[in-house]
């Protein structure tokens, strides 16, 4: 496991909300972040997907993860979410990407998949803004 990937995961420990959710760090390099959660009957909607606000938090997670891996300790300034088709399956998949950054901010993306037999379904895509903390202090 890498020092980045490490640091990444002690982070995420720290989130009591993830950990409720069950929320896993798969991969975490600088500009790029991977979170994986196994689907539970709870984290579903009345209709068997995975719930709307499940699947936002992935995306946010996604991108605050990539954000700081530039820019270290960062809070979300916003975020537009689109749905694209229900999120079936055994897990949700999020994968953020920093598209640009300076030094107090960054501009990422995310792509959140819900994975069915093995088979990877884009169901929602994000961008947002990463603020840096405690920058200029």
């Amino acid at each position: 496991m890498t020092d980045i990937l490490e640091m990444g995961r002690k982070i995420l420990a720290q989130q009591p909300f993830s950990v409720l959710l069950g929320v896993e760090l798969t991969r975490f390099e600088p500009g790029l972040a991977e979170l994986l959660l196994p689907l539970r009957p709870d984290h579903l909607q009345q209709h068997g997907f995975a719930h709307g606000g499940l699947v936002s938090t992935m995306a946010d997670n996604a991108i605050s993860f990539a954000g700081g891996s530039r820019l270290g300790d960062v809070v979300t300034l916003e975020y537009k979410l689109n749905l694209i088709r229900p999120g079936v399956g055994e897990a949700l998949i999020a994968r953020g990407t920093v598209m640009s950054f300076g030094k107090t901010q960054a501009v990422c993306r995310a792509d959140v998949f819900a994975v069915q037999d093995g088979q990877e379904r884009l169901c929602a895509a994000a961008q947002g803004t990463m603020a840096a903390v405690n920058r200029g202090k």
